[in-house]
């Protein structure tokens, strides 16, 4: 799903059932082409950070919030996370790990990282939508951004 226009949220997910449910659960709170989905790390670095921007072309216009799995083939999320983290065009903005994992470790390790927010995916559906609905509307709706769009730092 590509979108020409500005995108709200980048779901990085590698599993094809978790991204077609939160789909499910996001074009409820956003129209469908603010959302970006990518498959796993690699996806979301080629996005996020293209190697053909060195001007930052991309973070003119940065998602609103990316919601990052951990634990993914090639690239996990912890590594994505600390790439977003170490270039100027992504430090800003909001990641919040979304993830079935409640491992001590890989909380730690995500918030060492930078990550703004780590929420555990609950197994049941209502309970899924309901959580990801929260963190989504919190993302764009009450947060305020560091830097409003057009604002200078």
């Amino acid at each position: 799903m590509m979108s020409d226009g500005p995108v709200d949220i980048v779901l990085v997910e590698d599993s094809e059932h978790d991204r077609e449910l939160a789909l499910h659960v996001l074009r409820n709170v956003v129209s469908r082409d603010r959302i970006k989905m990518l498959h796993d790390g690699v996806a979301a670095l080629q996005y996020l950070l293209p190697e053909d921007d060195p001007e930052g072309q991309r973070a003119s216009d940065p998602p609103r919030v990316v919601l990052l799995d951990l634990k993914m083939p090639r690239v996990d999320g912890i590594e994505v996370l600390r790439r977003l983290r170490e270039d100027a065009r992504t430090r800003r903005v909001p990641v919040v790990i979304f993830t079935s994992s409640q491992q001590a470790g890989d909380v730690a390790a995500a918030y060492a990282c930078g990550t703004n927010s780590y929420v555990v995916k609950p197994v049941d559906f209502d309970e899924y939508s309901a959580r990801l609905r929260i963190v989504v509307e919190y993302w764009l709706h009450h947060n305020v951004d560091s830097v409003p769009a057009g604002a200078t730092e």
